[in-house]
């Protein structure tokens, strides 16, 4: 199964993300299938996603983990 979720990448205490579609028995770091966003909470709240990619995966049977639907959710993007 593939789920969209969020890939660590930053120093100590200066955390920032991607958003990427992986294979579900991968590690958190692991090789994804494909980048989708980012997502930086520290340096000004950013956040940008790829829409179109995300409908894509979407369609095709992936799911978002509780934390990238809240995200999501908060940046109103659909997950039709």
């Amino acid at each position: 199964m593939v789920k969209i979720r969020l890939k660590k990448f930053g120093a100590p205490k200066r955390p920032y993300y991607r958003i990427v579609a992986v294979d579900s028995r991968k590690p958190r770091d692991g090789k994804t299938l494909e980048e989708l966003g980012f997502y930086r909470p520290v340096e000004s709240d950013q956040f940008k996603v790829d829409q179109e990619r995300v409908q894509y995966w979407i369609k095709n049977g992936a799911q978002a983990t509780d934390t990238v639907r809240d995200l999501f959710r908060k940046y109103k993007i659909a997950l039709n």
